[in-house]
């Protein structure tokens, strides 16, 4: 093989395999992660790989102006972040009429919150601890028209507990942001410290309290308490379990 062959050979193997090569213009992403080690990680992720991050931030009400300013091909949303996480940044993207591949990367293998992200729009739901190719491949899925779950999760399974939770579990019901207050209030948290907690004005708490009684068929504090003992959210000497909480 000539030096020639060779040059154009190891050239083809750089190139990014995305349908950039075929309009020579780079597919876009918004990137949101509250932590910036790991949103700069994968930056250089999507970057090597031959898409361009035109933006990067660490709060969902960012995240949110950020996609609407660029129009991104992709944007890939934390979970959790300030200000609005990232299944109320993709509802709202929908609402205004967004039609960037919407994506969250996250650690929750919650299957209620997989649940929640493909209702209010999402296009793919990644974990953060797989492989790279799992975001790649992704990407690659939604491109073409597809909606993909980490295999990480085990689809079955997610769905099933889904169909179970809807057989008469009010806490389905519940919004994400309904099911955080849920669980502080269980917890014994008061509204403001739930403000500080979740990035949010009192006020707001107090809008998200009273929609989440009012799903749960609740009046005060006290019926809440009564509810969360009955669902087992509270062992039996009254004091509140931190590790058994609502789905989210």
């Amino acid at each position: 093989m000539t030096r020639n062959a060779i040059d154009a050979t190891l050239e083809s193997f750089r190139k990014p395999m995305t349908s950039a090569t075929q309009d020579q213009r780079p597919e876009t992403v918004v990137l949101a992660d509250d932590h910036e080690i790991v949103r700069e990680g994968f930056a250089l992720i999507l970057s090597a790989a031959g898409l361009r991050v035109a933006a990067q931030c660490s709060d969902g009400v960012s995240a949110l102006e950020m996609i609407e300013r660029h129009r991104p091909d992709f944007a890939v949303l934390d979970l959790e972040m300030p200000g609005m996480n990232g299944i109320e940044v993709i509802a709202e993207a929908r609402r205004r009429r967004v039609t960037s591949k919407l994506m969250i990367l996250t650690i929750s293998r919650d299957g209620a919150r997989v649940m929640d992200a493909l209702s209010a729009g999402a296009d793919a739901y990644v974990l953060k601890d797989g492989p790279r190719k799992h975001l790649l491949d992704a990407m690659a899925f939604v491109r073409e028209g597809g909606v993909y779950v980490s295999p990480l999760l085990g689809g079955a399974a997610i769905f099933t507990q889904a169909e179970g939770l809807a057989k008469g579990d009010p806490l389905v019901a519940l919004s994400p942001r309904e099911r955080e207050v849920f669980r502080h209030l269980v917890n014994g948290d008061r509204a403001k410290e739930i403000a500080v907690l979740l990035d949010l004005s009192p006020k707001t708490v107090d809008t998200y309290r009273a929609s989440m009684m009012r799903k749960l068929g609740v009046s005060d504090l006290v019926s809440l308490v009564k509810f969360a003992f009955e669902k087992g959210l509270i062992d039996s000497s009254g004091r509140r379990e931190t590790r058994r909480t609502p789905p989210e």
